[in-house]
């Protein structure tokens, strides 16, 4: 079994060399400038590799892009096992990023909680307290009301 140091170091190389050869070796108009390589993991008996991308386009554009990784797989592979010089070349698996999906999510939520706020502030103007403006007990005011019970 490999260290995780190494996997790692393995892993790092194997996501600069994919994004490299995507950005000039492989000729598959499916794969253009809109695939980018977001993070690689590997296994720790380095058998496997896990290589998450993300492309900014749309579904179409997305769903193609996966054709496109899937059909240079082979190629990707011999190129990686060419720089890693390791005994056993990791098979490469791609899956689609779910980051930016992610990041939209929460920015959606924010801009709801923004409003919410909003809406609370606007409320909130002109507003008066219920009670007055200090509306906690004084020790004079205990006195007054004691001696009120006694004349009572």
């Amino acid at each position: 079994m490999a260290d995780n140091a190494r996997a790692k170091r393995l892993a790092d190389l194997i996501r600069e060399v994919v994004a490299q050869k995507l950005q000039r070796g492989i000729k598959d108009p499916r794969l253009g400038s809109h695939v980018t390589i977001t993070d690689t993991r590997v296994t720790g008996d380095l058998r496997e590799a896990t290589v998450f991308y993300t492309v900014y386009g749309d579904d179409e554009e997305r769903k193609a892009a996966a054709a496109g990784l899937e059909s240079a797989k082979g190629i990707l592979r011999s190129e990686v096992g060419r720089a890693a010089g390791v005994k056993f070349t990791p098979t490469l698996t791609f899956v689609a990023d779910a980051l930016p999906d992610t990041a939209r999510t929460i920015e959606d939520l924010l801009d709801k909680a923004r409003q919410a706020d909003q809406q609370v502030r606007e409320a909130a103007t002109g507003a008066t307290y219920a009670a007055g403006a200090d509306p906690y007990r004084k020790p004079a005011d205990e006195d007054s009301d004691t001696d009120g019970d006694a004349t009572e």
